[in-house]
């Protein structure tokens, strides 16, 4: 996918309300009924699609900062977009970075 970060479809799916329309999302952030299908689209002539490359560990650990996430928990959402093996934590719900972070677990 063009945004392999699927815990940005919480933030999409509340700013749009698609409940209305009675999409959900899963724990694991399928879409509900599984038909449905969610996507930034641009409108203008000169749009073109794009996939972005493997994510190097700096982009990742600059990416935890400013999700306010433990680094393992965003490793474990982007695991098939990552240029490297990342190191099991004991705790993934806490961070080697030391800092605190917000949000725990997206889902």
């Amino acid at each position: 996918p063009a945004s392999p970060d699927h815990t940005e479809k919480a933030t999409l799916f509340s700013l749009l309300g698609a409940e209305r329309a009675g999409i959900e999302l899963t724990e694991n952030f399928a879409m509900m009924p599984a038909a449905s299908v969610s996507g930034l689209y641009f409108a203008h002539l000169q749009s073109k699609y794009f996939a972005v490359g493997k994510i190097g560990r700096d982009q990742v650990a600059d990416y935890h900062l400013r999700k306010d996430m433990p680094l393992p928990v965003v490793e474990r959402w982007l695991a098939p977009a990552l240029a490297y093996e990342p190191e099991v934590a004991a705790d993934p719900n806490v961070c080697s970075c030391g800092a605190t972070h917000g949000a725990v677990a997206a889902r």
